[in-house]
């Protein structure tokens, strides 16, 4: 999915120097690491990329267990958007990978290379659609030590020592395992398929569905899967093991929606007992709250994986401890007790079939926007569970988890992660909101009509902003402002002065406000602002010392 509002060479300048300005200064002016040319061209919409708008992804590989080595061949099918192009089409793909040759039309094409970069001089007689370019490619690929962390491929072993294999790389991109377009704001339109060739006593699993199976004479078997729906590079993948599959058939929101799990053989009475019952709750919470799932085309399945979890469309990894609970040990990070309710994993992973993969951050200093709401869709179970007050006692213990090391958000088009607080401080923005319009079928309609306004496309951060203030009726702009491009903590300052309490917000944007609830206001919204107000009251600190409603994330001072 080409962005709509990207139209030339200068207009991308302008949008990327834009956003690296504004988010500079949200930095609070700290010395930051400089850029290197690597970052920028990686990360940024380059003269090289903005021309060609991809269509469909068709990945072969050949992963070697043993010597931890890739084969391959990607073909790319993308239309031409602007006829006055560069002459050269970039291509990622992270060294030691190196590209053997490329062909478009039965022709040898020749490339260069700059480290991570690959350009490719194509004629310049493109056609508008349809162009198709097939890349080989080989070589020992960036190995995961720390999956799904730090990216690349996973040469695992299960329990009885047989070959596992996946793949994870969201934070660097999937440039670490095969060429593309290794950035966020151009997804294959029309989907991508992905074959596996692996020895005949391992199974080879991918997004979408399986498509054949062919037997090879070496021993070996090919798996084609295929994916009708735009998918982004990082959210293609693939598992290699031991595996059997269970396969159910789950009556949704759009009709019959098949649910496959693909789990190590040891594994099945453990998929049964806690995983298919897990995710059927999840499904029907998140259905409700966020709208029908986004894949109905491509299936959904959860497959065993050699680390935690992560969102691989319609083919979700989950390597948790088949326990319910917020961490791989069943317990509960919250502290509240509400943590063992659910499976934080299967929630969470789940959740970002909606946000993360049916809306994708155009790029991924705007992470939050995937990571908040599916932090947000663990809350929204457990409610549906529990109750809504187990639900925002569960948000209020994440609190404390907050870092506030930095912004949120990150810079802009040198495909630079922002801090990890994208995850529960994300959660607490929405969760704020969410209790500021306290109606929860106004909210519900919100969550809802993101999945439809922005269905199988790539945002902004201003883009969610502006529709969650329009749809609320609310301007949100000073919530958003301070918690996402700060790392500042409103502060709550108050005092006592003849049975008046005086009240303001400090540290924080001078325009910042928010209306609270407080333990002396009872259901009654007081709205601060950074100038001092005054309100009439009989409350006695001494005997009733004011508390913040739990579900604000700001934090109090007495002044005597």
């Amino acid at each position: 999915m080409l962005i709509y509002f990207i139209i030339n060479k200068r207009t991308c300048f302008l949008f990327i120097l834009n956003l690296v300005f504004y988010s500079l200064q949200a930095q609070e002016n700290k010395p930051l690491r400089i850029p290197t040319k690597q970052d920028t061209l990686n990360g940024s919409i380059t003269p090289e990329r903005i021309w060609w708008d991809i269509q469909y992804y068709d990945l072969s590989i050949n992963p070697d267990y043993n010597n931890k080595t890739i084969t391959g061949k990607n073909v790319i099918e993308y239309n031409v958007t602007n006829k006055k192009h560069s002459p050269r089409m970039q291509i990622d793909l992270v060294s030691p990978l190196k590209i053997d040759s490329v062909f478009q039309k039965g022709k040898k094409v020749d490339y260069t290379q700059d480290q991570n970069i690959w350009y490719l001089k194509l004629p310049q007689n493109q056609t508008s659609k349809k162009n198709k370019i097939t890349i080989y490619y080989s070589g020992k690929p960036t190995e995961s030590i720390k999956p799904p962390w730090d990216g690349g491929l996973v040469w695992a072993k299960d329990s009885l020592n047989r070959p596992w294999i996946s793949v994870a790389c969201q934070y660097k991109g999937a440039s670490l395992w095969y060429p593309c377009k290794n950035t966020m704001y151009d997804e294959p339109d029309k989907g991508a398929s992905i074959s596996i060739t692996v020895p005949d006593t391992l199974i080879a699993i991918a997004n979408g569905r399986l498509k054949n199976k062919i037997k090879n004479a070496n021993n070996t078997s090919t798996y084609r899967w295929e994916v009708k729906n735009p998918i982004s590079h990082y959210a293609i993948s693939f598992y290699v093991g031991k595996y059997v599959n269970i396969s159910q058939v789950y009556n949704g929101k759009k009709g019959k929606l098949t649910m496959d799990y693909w789990v190590l053989d040891y594994n099945k009475q453990k998929a049964e007992n806690h995983m298919i019952p897990e995710v059927n709750t999840t499904m029907k919470s998140l259905e409700h709250w966020y709208g029908p799932y986004p894949f109905y085309e491509d299936g959904f399945k959860m497959v065993d994986a050699p680390y935690i979890g992560m969102e691989h469309q319609s083919a979700i990894a989950y390597g948790s401890s088949y326990k319910k609970g917020t961490n791989k040990k069943g317990g509960d990070i919250s502290n509240t007790g509400w943590g063992k309710k659910t499976d934080k994993i299967i929630v969470h992973e789940m959740a970002h079939e909606w946000f993360g993969n049916n809306i994708t951050a155009i790029d991924i200093a705007d992470r939050w926007i995937q990571e908040g709401f599916a932090g947000l869709a663990e809350e929204l179970v457990i409610a549906d569970i529990s109750g809504k007050q187990a639900g925002n006692e569960f948000m209020a213990g994440r609190f404390r988890t907050i870092e506030n090391d930095k912004p949120i958000i990150a810079r802009y088009g040198i495909n630079e992660d922002g801090s990890q607080d994208n995850y529960v401080k994300g959660w607490a923005i929405l969760h704020m909101i969410k209790t500021i319009i306290n109606d929860d079928s106004k909210f519900l309609e919100i969550l809802n009509g993101l999945n439809r306004t922005f269905y199988h496309k790539v945002v902004t951060t201003n883009e969610i902003e502006n529709y969650i203030s329009s749809s609320s009726g609310i301007d949100f702009k000073y919530l958003f402002d301070q918690y996402l491009r700060t790392k500042n903590i409103p502060v709550f300052e108050y005092k006592l002065n003849n049975g008046n309490l005086i009240y303001r917000y400090t540290n924080c944007n001078e325009k910042f406000t928010m209306p609270i609830k407080t333990n002396w206001t009872k259901d009654v919204l007081i709205y601060p602002t950074t100038t001092w107000k005054t309100l009439k009251t009989d409350e006695q600190i001494e005997t009733n010392p004011l508390k913040i409603d739990i579900n604000f994330y700001i934090t109090t001072s007495k002044i005597n």
